[in-house]
């Protein structure tokens, strides 16, 4: 056991290590692929056409055979690769032009249009398959490579067809950075500015379809296209800038076509094209799970800290309005039973609240059981309550809400509205540049004169 151990660890060195020719050639192709896969489909994700490498893929599929049945007549004996890449492209162009067009000039949405390329397309090619089978003396078992995917299959020709293909979409997308970015964000600016939005929606088709073309013997027709939507997919949890996010994606590919292809190398029963989307799909889950711009745990985070940024805004405009209701002199100042009433808050609730505000710097322990406002405290506290009454008055002069129904709604929004609109509800309510001080509440407020107040919503 130890034996086989130490064997399979040393072949893994040599696939890692690219130390094997055939490897190394396998794998410095895929990783081409995947880079220029993450590019262009960040395009198309952008330009809400992620799925159009799916309808080019299941199209090229009758040209490949078409172009096999042309070389067969021209008495070529093994499979072309630039005769086969040439009838996959032209065959995959019309499939997605043909999606292009009719869904421009009909009724038709884009997605019937894909179910019916993709349909009909890949039923024509299964159809030419099974006759290019049946041909006598035809070397057509290559063919389901395409379908299914074997990069180990690859020879020094088909990395240069897939390298040059490669690096010429990596340079289209680079020249045509500033166009394809308008194209995705804003076709109608783009059109604005004199560029053809036509030309460039069919250039950045052009590149989708030849880096499906090229990517057919690695990962197959079938799940080329997890190359086009998933690395941009991942790269979306990780930014929300253009150029990071085409720079993640293309990386992303890049680096899951290579661990495909090592795998498979180790495994040579596993399906190259599967396990290549599988490493893309770990790093998609990866990205949703730890992506510091969307990610599920950055959100979770963001939500906590804004929760308890709420907490802490609800016990400071507690204090300040009971001190206001009770008609005292300073220090603004609430004791505990009074602020668990007013809010209806629990005591573990109250507790943390209070920690918070305390930690902050916004709030004291006062004796006799009383929670203080410090001046940074006191400074805040009068800047919510005023964001919050300001709100009240519009919904009560604008929106004609009862007074008594106000308080709800403008809790809601107190947390979220930013100085240039409290400056603007203030100026269209009371005029001026928005500087005058605390409006008065319309309604009665929680204090030692109000038995427990109204229901303001607890925590």
């Amino acid at each position: 056991m130890t034996l086989i151990a130490d064997e399979f660890a040393g072949e893994a060195w040599r696939v890692i290590l690219l130390q094997d020719y055939n490897t190394r050639l396998v794998t410095l192709s895929a990783m081409a692929l995947g880079a220029s896969c993450g590019l262009v489909g960040a395009f198309m994700m952008l330009r809400k056409r992620a799925l159009l490498g799916d309808a080019a893929a299941h199209a090229a599929l009758p040209g490949l055979c078409l172009a096999f049945f042309v070389g067969v007549a021209g008495g070529l004996v093994e499979k072309s690769t630039p005769l086969l890449l040439l009838g996959a492209f032209v065959s995959a162009a019309l499939g997605a032009l043909f999606v292009v067009v009719i869904s421009g000039r009909t009724r038709l949405k884009e997605d019937t249009l894909l179910g019916v390329v993709l349909s009909v397309f890949f039923g024509v090619g299964v159809a030419l398959l099974g006759v290019a089978q049946q041909l006598p003396g035809a070397q057509a078992s290559g063919l389901e490579s395409f379908i299914y995917g074997k990069v180990a299959s690859m020879v020094l020709q088909d990395a240069v067809w897939i390298g040059g293909a490669c690096g010429l979409v990596c340079l289209a997308c680079t020249l045509l950075y500033k166009e394809f970015t308008l194209l995705c964000f804003d076709p109608a600016f783009a059109r604005g500015q004199g560029l053809n939005v036509r030309w460039l929606d069919a250039s950045l088709m052009a590149l989708v379809v030849l880096v499906t073309c090229v990517g057919l013997q690695a990962v197959g027709l079938i799940l080329i296209v997890a190359l086009l939507v998933i690395p941009p997919a991942a790269a979306r949890f990780w930014t929300d800038r253009l150029a990071p996010l085409l720079f993640i994606s293309a990386a992303l590919g890049a680096i899951s076509a290579a661990m495909g292809a090592m795998i498979s190398a180790l495994l040579p029963k596993a399906p190259s094209g599967a396990v290549i989307v599988l490493c893309a799909a770990g790093f998609f889950c990866l990205s949703m799970l730890l992506g510091p711009a969307r990610g599920l745990l950055a959100r979770w985070r963001e939500r906590r800290a804004f929760v308890r940024s709420v907490r802490q805004e609800h016990l400071l405009r507690a204090v300040f309005e009971w001190h206001e209701a009770a008609g005292g002199d300073a220090p603004h100042a609430a004791p505990l039973d009074a602020l668990r009433s007013a809010r209806r808050w629990s005591r573990g609730g109250l507790a943390a609240a209070i920690r918070q505000a305390v930690g902050s710097g916004f709030a004291v322990h006062l004796s006799g059981g009383r929670i203080g406002l410090t001046p940074e405290g006191l400074t805040k506290a009068r800047e919510l309550v005023r964001r919050h009454r300001l709100w009240e008055a519009y919904l009560i002069h604008h929106a004609d809400i009862d007074p008594t129904h106000v308080d709800r709604p403008a809790d809601e929004l107190e947390h979220v509205l930013g100085p240039e609109m409290t400056a603007r509800l203030s100026a269209a309510l009371f005029g001026g540049e928005g500087t005058q001080p605390v409006p008065p509440s319309p309604h009665a407020l929680p204090g030692p004169h109000v038995d427990g107040g109204p229901n303001r919503g607890g925590l």
